[in-house]
């Protein structure tokens, strides 16, 4: 049985170096960015932190008797994530998910480690959300994450781990795992939160004035709520299936943290679909709202036309050029005339107030 696990180690082993190989002649897509390694490695009495060093200083460095967090954030290096992946013996089939952006979220429990994807929100700004796809996998006394962007969310871990403040330090990497996954799904309630302000703005315009402007922004956010639920509902099984299978990789004593962040994603879908029902609400209120105002405009333009077309018939006649027409004749005709054009305007405005049509 022993003589087995070795062979296929064996074999992984070799099948990951091709693949390095292979990382190694593709050459690097133009104007990629820069790829920054983050190396922390603790436990209760040490820590060790550097950041922008080479990749086989930063392996190098790694002491497998300490908890070690690699965090690479830059996918377009292949060489380097190619190194790393024959550092810790990674499928390549996992790493094609680590630099498949595109990827939904999901985890797999492998021999030697976890791999769980996901979607990282962590910027708003001009009314855009910023987002970018973060992969984990978790092993041995190792977490390595690996991000599409530089920049995360994650500097008050790193000050917790840095000052010793709280249990990360005392906890394996499982535990990291889990602050890191709950900071992010933490974010997405501050989404939620940014995208309801504008929610309400827009359905203030809506009810004042509403303008196409009001249109094309309920039109983008209800796009954002299509993306938020296709990340935060594959996430949700990729959050149940470490809880419900009792992973290996995740200590009986963190799985209720982890059954937390279930708990959280099941609201935030909560939240979701509620938002997603105000948004088609908004939509109603925006059409009816038109058509209202479409409505008042008509009646107005309706009852300006009812009250002339008397007075446009009394002036047609007396337009017509007939010789033997008795008021033509008449001195006072022209002021007479003028005076019951406006008694019959007098009374249809009378009429329509007492209809209450305006």
């Amino acid at each position: 049985m022993k003589s087995n696990k070795v062979r296929r180690k064996a074999a992984l082993h070799k099948v990951t170096e091709q693949l390095t190989s292979e990382f190694r002649t593709k050459q690097e897509p133009k104007g990629s960015e820069k790829v920054i390694l983050e190396l922390i490695s603790y436990n209760d009495d040490t820590l060790l932190m550097e950041d922008n060093i080479p990749v086989h200083e930063m392996l190098d460095k790694c002491d497998r008797n300490r908890k070690n967090w690699i965090n690479v954030d830059g996918l377009s290096d292949r060489n380097l994530i190619g190194q790393i992946a024959n550092k810790f013996e990674l499928h390549h089939l996992l790493i094609e998910d680590i630099l498949n952006i595109d990827h939904q979220p999901k985890t797999d429990e492998l021999e030697d480690h976890l791999f769980l994807t996901m979607k990282m929100f962590y910027r708003f700004d001009e009314k855009k959300i910023d987002y970018e796809h973060i992969s984990f996998v978790l092993g041995k006394n190792y977490l390595l994450s690996f991000q599409e962007k530089e920049g995360d969310i994650f500097s008050g871990i790193r000050s917790r781990i840095k000052q010793d403040n709280g249990i990360i330090r005392k906890r394996g990497t499982d535990y990291l795992l889990y602050r890191l996954v709950d900071t992010i799904v933490d974010s997405y309630y501050s989404v939620l939160e940014k995208i309801g302000e504008q929610v309400e703005e827009i359905e203030e315009n809506i009810s004042k004035n509403p303008s196409v402007e009001d249109f094309q922004q309920i039109q983008k956010i209800r796009k954002e709520f299509i993306y938020l639920r296709r990340v935060v509902y594959p996430l949700r099984e990729a959050i149940n299936k470490i809880v419900k299978n009792e992973s290996d990789f995740i200590s009986e004593k963190n799985e209720k943290y982890f059954a937390d962040v279930y708990d959280h994603v099941i609201h935030l879908i909560d939240s979701l679909d509620t938002y997603k029902d105000l948004t088609s609400t908004m939509m109603d209120l925006y059409m009816n709202t038109i058509n209202y105002k479409m409505n008042e405009v008509m009646k107005l333009l309706t009852i300006i036309t009812t009250i002339f077309i008397p007075l446009s018939f009394i002036a047609g006649i007396y337009g017509m050029n007939f010789k033997n027409m008795p008021e033509l004749d008449w001195n006072l005709g022209y002021f007479g005339v003028l005076a019951i054009m406006g008694v019959i305007f007098i009374l249809m405005i009378v009429y329509f107030r007492y209809k209450k049509w305006f």
